[in-house]
């Protein structure tokens, strides 16, 4: 488990259910008397493959070219008999007719202006600044101004945009044992999926899911909590991982899918796999992925929080947005991941990397301190504050994500802006760190949301 918080989870519990994924058709039930062998020993679902198939009339191909298909292959999810290793299962289905690709199903884990009235802890109008360092201090996002610029656009918090949240569910309704935290109205939110349980409640049962959708949209000029960066915007909430933070490929595939389906802008995936996973052990989610980017929606994911030199899978996949951490002082956080295909930086919150010759990074001293925003305060989805302990590139994402629906809704790259335009301009108006040519851990710098959704700039169409 990375350091996506520093909250303890229990061990995750495993679907017992069989599900057959099409990516681009309904789903169905299916059982399978074959399985395949992992390649390595990252974490997967044992008695459980992925086979990707060929559509009907088309020549098999490799991986590769199979990915870059405008026909992407049909994902079908098959469980094993007892007895039936993943590995001879695997070997079996590669030698199959019309079969693209045979592969575990893979586990991912939770990866870690206008002044509003919210009062934080402090029980006094505009507290939230207290505390919301990564929205308004030195080292934050330039929230308020980012603010003013979208609600002089008729816009006010990039209203009208729709961002999925796939996670751990959100705390968005009253349902059975469940609560809507008080940081959101019911108005926030449009319908979603749980891909766990399998229903169309997807409710948080583990708080991190919560802590991201509040990051991008919890409710403004209100007596209690924080705010969101994209308060206007609405949440699509979307169950892939479970109450102990963990999901599979396929599970994440789907909620891609149905995010794209469903009317989201923007995707969140503030989760990660484990570093030996590769983009060839997920065929599938790497499909869901460029269906996506297709179709208009763009993508953000966590670097990962291992402090490796290479960023973790979805992030490190063609078209997706990857975020790495930053502290309270302008540094790289400790634990972020870097390397060659590092989008971005945002706040994350901890302890500085220790980078000799950058000035604001100073490891010897006391860490940043944390992102904070309202979510479970323990395990009971009914009970909710501001609790301490949330770092890591999961708590960094959602300000991107955030940040691309205030660019969207205020227009300034036209009506319809594609994934690559909206990425250009967020890296465009980054704020530089470091000691300069630091691209490998910054990536193109700080999110700056006030200068993303400014007038003019790279990128900008005529008013």
């Amino acid at each position: 488990m990375s350091r996506r918080s520093r909250h303890p989870l229990p061990r995750p519990s495993r679907p017992a259910a069989a599900r057959l994924l099409s990516a681009w058709a309904a789903a169905a039930l299916l059982c399978a008397a074959v399985a395949a062998p992992a390649a390595h020993a990252e974490p997967y679902v044992p008695g459980r493959v992925l086979v990707g198939y060929a559509p009907p009339g088309t020549p098999r191909a490799s991986t590769a070219s199979a990915s870059a298909s405008a026909v992407p292959a049909t994902t079908r999810v098959l469980q094993l008999s007892p007895g039936v290793s993943v590995a001879s299962a695997l070997a079996a289905q590669r030698r199959l007719p019309g079969v693209e690709w045979a592969v575990p199903d893979y586990i991912a884990h939770a990866a870690g202006t206008f002044i509003p009235d919210n009062e934080g802890l402090s029980h006094h109008p505009g507290g939230w600044e207290e505390l919301q360092w990564n929205f308004a201090g030195e080292f934050g996002v330039n929230a308020p101004e980012a603010w003013y610029n979208v609600a002089a656009d008729g816009v006010p918090g990039g209203r009208g945009v729709i961002v999925a949240v796939l996670d751990t569910g959100v705390a968005y309704a009253n349902r059975g044992p469940y609560r809507r935290s008080p940081g959101f109205s019911a108005g926030q939110f449009v319908a979603g999926h749980d891909f766990v349980a399998h229903n169309h409640y997807p409710n948080d049962r583990n708080g991190h899911g919560t802590f991201v959708a509040s990051t991008i949209a919890e409710e403004t000029n209100v007596p209690y909590g924080l705010t969101g960066l994209a308060y206007g915007s609405r949440i699509m909430p979307v169950r892939v991982l479970d109450s102990a933070g963990e999901g599979e490929a396929s599970t994440i595939a789907e909620g891609v899918i149905y995010a794209v389906h469903h009317g989201a802008q923007v995707i969140n995936l503030s989760l990660e796999f484990s570093p030996g996973v590769t983009a060839s052990d997920i065929p599938g989610l790497i499909e869901a992925l460029r269906y996506a980017h297709r179709h208009g929606v763009l993508v953000v994911a966590a670097a990962g929080n291992e402090g490796r030199t290479a960023i973790a899978y979805p992030a490190r996949a063609p078209n997706v947005v990857s975020v790495g951490a930053t502290t309270e002082h302008g540094c790289l956080a400790s634990y972020s991941n870097d390397g060659a295909g590092l989008t971005i930086v945002a706040p994350g919150g901890g302890p500085d990397a220790d980078l000799p010759g950058d000035p604001n990074c100073h490891p010897e001293q006391p860490p940043g301190r944390d992102v904070f925003q309202v979510t479970f305060t323990g395990s009971s989805p009914r009970r909710f504050g501001i609790p301490s302990g949330y770092e890591g590139t999961s708590m960094a994402t959602p300000h991107v994500a955030a940040a691309a629906a205030l660019v969207i809704a205020s227009g300034v790259l036209g009506r319809h802006p594609t994934p690559a335009q909206l990425t250009a301009r967020l890296q465009d108006t980054a704020r530089k760190l470091g000691g300069g040519g630091d691209e490998r851990l910054y990536g193109a710098g700080l999110l700056d949301a006030a200068a993303a959704t400014a007038p003019g700039g790279p990128g900008a169409v005529a008013p």
